[in-house]
């Protein structure tokens, strides 16, 4: 009988495994899945299946349906205007109390933008996404507040759902989404909170655009 740190960490192998393929499309909204199949892919015994699945029904990633499986949520259209919501009232006011921005936030700031620009280039849009969202992240923090900081971290995973989706349907946006990082970053450096308010504002108002299918 398997210890309970093997269940744990079988668990934890099988809720990476799973989120992972939500995260990055390779288990689109709609598919069905069953624990059989999970097992077997990720080399365990049906048990920490369950207690995986579960934990991710909890972050409303997956509707389990007993004796049937886990069916993967699509991404709603709900679900976006929220999500866009929620980034507008927090990054807005968050983007504003970065100013005057020190020169660290700007040298990581400017740093992840490199980042954002390599795995461009490799086309490894997963990657690129997840250092997305860290170049907002990293103003999100900067601002101090700690609540707002566990509700933006709240939204991680959906942002980068959609963003993944966004971007393979939408390549031209790679680059324009670097560009219009660069103008947040050379407005935090300008030391201008209005101006560096204005270009969150643009930025993630182009997003909303693209997912409501009305923008470029």
């Amino acid at each position: 009988m398997p210890s309970a740190a093997t269940a744990v960490t079988a668990a934890d192998r099988v809720y990476r495994h799973v989120k992972q393929g939500v995260l990055d499309r390779r288990f689109e909204g709609g598919l069905l899945l069953t624990e059989g199949e999970v097992a077997e892919a990720v080399g365990v015994s049906r048990t920490p299946v369950r207690e995986a699945l579960l934990r991710l029904e909890t972050e409303g990633l997956l509707k389990l349906y007993p004796k049937k499986g886990a069916l993967v949520l699509p991404v709603s259209v709900q679900e976006i205007a929220d999500v866009i919501e929620t980034r507008l009232l927090v990054e807005e006011f968050t983007a504003r109390k970065a100013v005057p921005a020190p020169p660290a936030l700007l040298d990581r700031l400017a740093a992840l933008i490199e980042e954002q620009r390599r795995h461009a280039a490799e086309g490894d849009l997963v990657a690129l996404m997840a250092a997305d969202r860290g170049f907002h992240a990293e103003i999100v923090r900067h601002a101090g507040n700690q609540i707002l900081c566990r509700l933006y971290d709240q939204l991680r995973d959906r942002q980068l759902r959609m963003g993944v989706a966004l971007l393979h349907a939408h390549p031209k946006r790679v680059e324009r989404t670097l560009v219009e990082h660069t103008e947040i970053l050379d407005a935090l450096r300008s030391g201008d909170a209005d101006t560096t308010a204005a270009a969150v504002r643009a930025h993630v108002g182009r997003v909303e655009a693209l997912v409501r299918g009305d923008g470029r």
